[in-house]
């Protein structure tokens, strides 16, 4: 079986090409930058007016690319759709001078640039340039989603559905959506749609970053050996942890990885292990939030992954930098094969 996997972050986007024929150390990997990142490039380098077409997508840098477009004189415009990508409200999109795209219209001296987290057409050339064919069996996604619901801010929402899901203890296995993925997670219906845009009908597995890099930590070779142990992927954003008994989730918090020292992840990883740690404590500290089902019968190692895992380094924990595969690059990525495979 051969399976796609595409890990859409905010620095990079980590892909990996997994053959089963194979030892997962020799799949074709490529890290290239996050399509935020070549997108605001983009806008940075036309000088015209710019209309939008596309997708729901991971924004980045581009709302603020988009604001710098405006401040040099010339007008934005953004299908109602993509808009959806600088905030869920257009409301809101259109009180930073944003206008949504009006069908009457025609736009016809506006450079058009389209959206999305996910370019197949893109990446089957790239490969094919080096002879490798784009022929899979299964495609994987991860892309981060807070989801949406117009009643309940994006933080508190996020986090609301993670504690849905660990209503007791689970494989981290267990999230990522095939043919069951609710509607509230917007991009990633996002992704949905741009796979069958491209002509591709079979569904794609779709799964949130942070819990396809978690995945991908217990299949490390030093996790493997463990039975209780604290996962923690330390990104530019987000920081996300949970603690693990027997292979399934007992706990989980999620934290901005700007508000954090080295002390005070200490502190929070030591009562998520626990059992001590409550929702109140992150989330009055500007975190998205805790919910612990059972203490852990003790912190083994902590297995850290993420672009800002050196913040690991401030604390008096015995921890390891995950590698599954033999790559720090591709947690994700093999989260999302383990997740295809079934584990």
């Amino acid at each position: 079986m051969r399976i796609l996997a595409i890990d859409v972050g905010t620095g990079t986007q980590d892909i990996m090409i997994y053959d089963t024929e194979k030892e997962l150390e020799n799949s074709i990997k490529l890290v290239l930058p996050s399509p935020h990142l070549y997108i605001s490039q983009q806008i940075r380098e036309i000088e015209n007016d710019i209309y939008f077409k596309g997708d729901i997508m991971g924004g980045g840098k581009i709302k603020k690319t988009i604001q710098e477009h405006m401040e040099k004189g010339y007008k934005v415009v953004m299908d109602p759709l993509c808009a959806r990508t600088i905030r869920d409200d257009l409301n809101q999109v259109k009180a930073i001078g944003i206008e949504i795209a009006d069908e009457s219209k025609e736009y016809k001296n506006y450079t058009r640039i389209t959206m999305g987290d996910i370019n197949i057409a893109k990446l089957s050339e790239f490969l094919l340039g080096y002879d490798l064919e784009f022929d899979f069996d299964k495609i994987a996604i991860a892309v981060q989603d807070h989801g949406y619901n117009e009643n309940m801010g994006d933080r508190d929402f996020r986090f609301e559905k993670i504690r849905e899901k660990v209503c007791e203890p689970i494989s981290p296995l267990e999230f990522g959506f095939e043919d069951d993925m609710p509607e509230y997670f917007t991009r990633m219906q996002a992704v949905r749609r741009q796979i069958k845009a491209e002509g591709i009908e079979d569904i794609p597995l779709v799964m949130d970053t942070k819990f396809a890099s978690i995945a991908g930590m217990c299949y490390d070779e030093v996790a493997k050996k463990l039975k209780s142990y604290i996962v923690i992927d330390i990104g530019n954003g987000h920081t996300t942890a949970a603690s693990i008994e027997n292979g399934k989730i007992q706990g989980v918090f999620e934290h901005h990885t700007s508000s954090l020292t080295g002390e005070s992840l200490e502190r929070y990883i030591r009562r998520l292990a626990s059992g001590e740690i409550t929702h109140e404590e992150v989330h009055e500290d500007y975190g998205h939030g805790a919910h612990v089902l059972n203490p852990i019968s003790k912190i083994e190692k902590v297995i850290v992954s993420g672009p800002k895992r050196e913040l690991i380094e401030k604390t008096n924990l015995d921890w390891h930098h995950a590698a599954p595969g033999g790559d720090v690059m591709m947690t994700g990525t093999v989260g999302l094969i383990k997740t295809a495979l079934g584990g």
